[in-house]
């Protein structure tokens, strides 16, 4: 699904093989609905109602990952929906612009065949994130009336997880920025799972093959425009805060979740850090892993 940073051993690299195998083996699950937040094909939200039928349900918004590229879209993450709407949850799952073969700088050679697609867009991936996140109490509401729209936890994984932090941080925005809000957003709480983070620590580590440098449009633009993308640099936000962390990921490594925890302890903030031993990075997304449950139960505590 992505590079890997540094150079991992075999046996690393087969764990995280078959970690990825087992999370991608599931088969897509369909929603129960799904509502457009914009014009653009891949600005719509998919809805999972609580299977038990209860009303007021709190709201999941899940954010998928796949390192802000094309080819990975919120299906991967249907079974995670579907697993969170069997604990009683309402889910609203979103999908987002993300970056494609097309896109690279100009004058840029362009990308090799065998070569990831590039990272992210600039600036459609954070125009669509927040928003859906406007968007989200009202369509919920009609899609979901059982949902309680007033205790929304927003979830995601990988780069989804990095949007999610992000999403929560935009009342913290530089001022003129696009997305800032005037207030913290509702939310009960973020519950990020291997989330990119901190991009000086992905950076350093080369995390999915530099995605963070081509989200932020190349290294020219990359110092102005983390100011306003950066969560490791958007602290502290006031809005309760987790992260789940598998010790044995190698594709978004635990050095950049700690680096985020540190920033947020400078700024006077405590942010959650779970860290699960024996576990990669796809763990946290697949249902049949003992990780998912963890995950589900951080939701829990900060949902209810």
């Amino acid at each position: 699904m992505s590079d890997s940073p540094g150079f991992p051993d075999s046996a690393a690299r087969e764990r995280d093989e078959a970690e990825s195998a087992s999370a991608f083996a599931h088969p897509p699950v369909a929603p129960d609905a799904t509502a457009a937040y914009g014009d653009h094909p891949d600005q719509v939200v998919d809805f999972y109602a609580p299977r038990d039928g209860r009303t007021g349900a709190p709201l999941v918004v899940l954010l998928h990952g796949g390192a802000w590229r094309a080819p990975y879209d919120r299906a991967h993450v249907s079974p995670l929906a579907d697993l969170l709407a069997r604990r009683g949850f309402a889910v609203a799952s979103v999908e987002y612009r993300r970056g494609g073969e097309e896109q690279h700088a100009p004058g840029a050679d362009p990308v090799a065949p065998d070569a990831d697609p590039v990272a992210g867009r600039w600036p459609e991936t954070f125009d669509d994130v927040a928003a859906a996140l406007d968007a989200m109490p009202v369509l919920a509401a009609r899609e979901l009336p059982g949902a309680d729209v007033r205790r929304i936890v927003v979830t995601g994984h990988s780069a989804g997880g990095h949007l999610a932090l992000w999403a929560a941080a935009r009342h913290v925005l530089p001022e003129g920025s696009p997305w800032r809000l005037p207030a913290p957003p509702p939310l009960r709480g973020v519950v990020a799972l291997a989330p990119i983070a901190d991009f000086a620590a992905a950076v350093e580590l080369g995390v999915c093959g530099g995605a963070v440098t081509q989200l932020l449009g190349g290294e020219g633009d990359f110092e102005d425009r983390a100011a306003h993308a950066d969560p490791g640099a958007l602290l502290p936000t006031g809005i309760a805060t987790a992260i789940v962390q598998g010790v044995e990921d190698i594709v978004v490594p635990q050095a950049v979740s700690e680096a985020y925890v540190d920033a947020a302890a400078k700024s006077g903030e405590t942010v959650g850090l779970t860290l699960l031993g024996g576990v990669g990075h796809f763990p946290l997304i697949d249902p049949a892993a003992d990780a998912c449950a963890v995950v589900a139960e951080e939701i829990t505590q900060l949902a209810w």
